[in-house]
């Protein structure tokens, strides 16, 4: 709309000196979710570093943003609506392109599966697109579905497909055949330094005997109840007590599981924590027993936070922890897990020198400057300084500068 004339005058400006004002490009970033998860984690982490470089439209498929908090001021960020009928594909994929037509995105982000109907939308591609794949639900936790593999192979040919662990990207190599020009495999980083604070502890369950923690969203691929089981067994051989961060669809259930598992005060469940370097100061021993994971950064933070991990072999996650944790890396059974946990509850000096060998293994590996650098390659970054706070840049190894826009 243009506003009506005011009728006072208005110096004229020549343009030849008016300065050139860079347009800062928009990503559009699908999510299924935007609760707390990893994918929507690393997402803050990386709008937080590249600050005003970018404006964001997110759109949470589900309508749950409780992630945006994790965005800080100063970001350019907009939640975005968009009507989805569930099971209505093709009306779906006429309203998700009408919506690409209206606002043009410099280029379209998508976050797994569940929006890969973003992706079906945007072919013939008119919007430059980069689809990141973290992983499987449960119910692709043992297999992948022909209809999914084949829905990818024609709706990601020729998108910029994101792969942060090794093992998706052999899947996406040699079961989705995308071609080799178009994946990548960028791993996930952490500010280790973060991690490496004694922050103030906060409170865990009366008793004795080492705390063993677990954070994760309550969903059944994440396995609680292999947890509560074996947990049960280690606590009448030898003290211990178990703290759980996380929030999800099945936390009802697992609260009565717990309930009739697990002795009055040697547990609880505390629900979303956002100073999470507090809950890893606070316990002994991280476990993970999901069914399915790729690079999880729990992992990556517990290592940080000179933990030891028990873990289910899932993933990338046996060569992601230090050598000397790699024994704690087990099959897919209460039975493997009960000994790994068992051994580690009765051992502090063991777990001691294995937390000192995964905090050091993790400042190695999971270097957040350079995850950063790949991500602003991926967006379309060429040589131009990247808006952020100051002093942003310096706690993530940066110099200021990365790829500028194409």
């Amino acid at each position: 709309m243009i506003a009506p004339h005011s009728g006072k005058r208005v110096k004229s400006v020549s343009a030849k000196h008016v300065p050139d004002m860079p347009r800062i490009p928009t990503l559009m970033h699908v999510f299924p979710t935007f609760g707390f998860g990893g994918s929507q984690v690393r997402f803050a982490a990386i709008a937080n570093h590249f600050g005003r470089t970018f404006r964001h439209l997110v759109l949470a498929m589900d309508g749950s943003y409780e992630c945006m908090g994790r965005i800080e001021k100063g970001v350019e960020v907009e939640r975005v609506v968009v009507p989805i009928r569930k099971r209505s594909t093709l009306r779906n994929a006429f309203v998700f392109r009408r919506f690409l037509h209206l606002r043009r995105p410099d280029v379209l982000v998508t976050y797994n599966w569940g929006a890969i109907e973003w992706a079906l939308a945007n072919w013939p591609q008119f919007v430059r697109h980069v689809h990141i794949e973290d992983g499987f639900g449960s119910e692709e936790a043992e297999v992948q579905f022909f209809r999914r593999v084949l829905s990818r192979r024609i709706a990601l040919v020729r998108s910029t497909v994101v792969l942060p662990s090794q093992s998706l990207y052999r899947l996406a190599r040699n079961t989705w055949k995308l071609p080799p020009d178009r994946t990548r495999h960028i791993a996930n980083g952490i500010d280790c330094a973060r991690f490496a604070l004694t922050p103030e502890t906060i409170a865990v369950p009366t008793g004795r005997g080492p705390v063993i923690g677990m954070v994760a969203a309550l969903r059944p691929e994440k396995n609680i109840g292999r947890l509560l089981r074996v947990v049960r067994r280690v606590a009448a051989m030898t003290p211990c007590r178990l703290l759980i961060a996380g929030d999800g669809t099945e936390r009802g259930k697992l609260e009565d599981l717990a309930g009739q598992l697990l002795p009055p005060g040697s547990y609880a469940f505390i629900g979303h924590f956002d100073e999470i370097e507090r809950f890893y100061a606070s316990i002994d021993i991280l476990a993970l027993t999901s069914d399915t994971e790729q690079m999880p950064t729990v992992v990556m933070e517990a290592m940080a936070s000179g933990l030891p991990v028990v873990s289910t072999d899932v993933g990338d996650v046996a060569g992601m922890v230090a050598t000397e944790n790699q024994p704690f890396v087990v099959p897919r059974d209460d039975e493997a897990y009960f000994g790994a946990l068992y051994r580690l509850v009765c051992d502090g000096p063991l777990r001691d020198r294995i937390g000192a060998m995964n905090r050091e293994a993790a400042v190695q590996k999971f270097a957040v400057a350079r995850m950063f650098s790949d991500y602003g390659s991926v967006f379309g970054l060429r040589d131009v300084p990247v808006l952020v706070k100051a002093g942003a840049d310096v706690a993530a190894g940066g110099n200021g500068q990365v790829q500028g826009v194409e």
